[in-house]
């Protein structure tokens, strides 16, 4: 997509949605889009995804895959016109920094598991040695 702000992004995406359901009387799928507007599939499904978000189109997931429909086109509007958007760069880091936020809670989890662990052996060994003293 030539296109480098995401306002005109949205332009294209909803119009060749139109188009689309238009020429074939169904509603397109990301991968139809994307092959329409000559774009990378990953992009496509980025800036539908987020569109679903903003409630400008639905993605509806059927069992022949997500098919996307134009929901309220007027909120293409309150984007502003000199937003880049997310880049996959962009997408990607943030999903990196949530990844490392999750292991880190699972070593902190595992970690007080463990502590707790050894606590709950100390006291059953504790309260054996007193058995075994009476």
């Amino acid at each position: 997509m030539k296109a480098k702000d995401f306002y005109t992004q949205t332009h294209l995406v909803v119009a060749a949605i139109r188009i689309y359901s238009y020429q074939n009387s169904e509603a397109p799928s990301v991968e139809a889009i994307c092959k329409t507007l000559s774009i990378a599939t990953e992009q496509g499904h980025l800036v539908c995804k987020k569109l679903d978000e903003m409630e400008i189109i639905e993605m509806v997931k059927g069992p022949y895959g997500s098919r996307l429909f134009i929901k309220d086109h007027l909120k293409i509007e309150e984007i502003p016109k000199d937003d880049p958007g997310t880049s996959i760069k962009d997408e990607l880091e943030r999903f990196q920094n949530t990844q490392k936020d999750f292991k880190q809670k699972i070593e902190e989890f595992k970690a007080k598991k463990d502590e707790e662990q050894k606590n709950l052996f100390a006291q059953i060994e504790e309260r054996l040695k007193k058995k075994k003293s009476n």
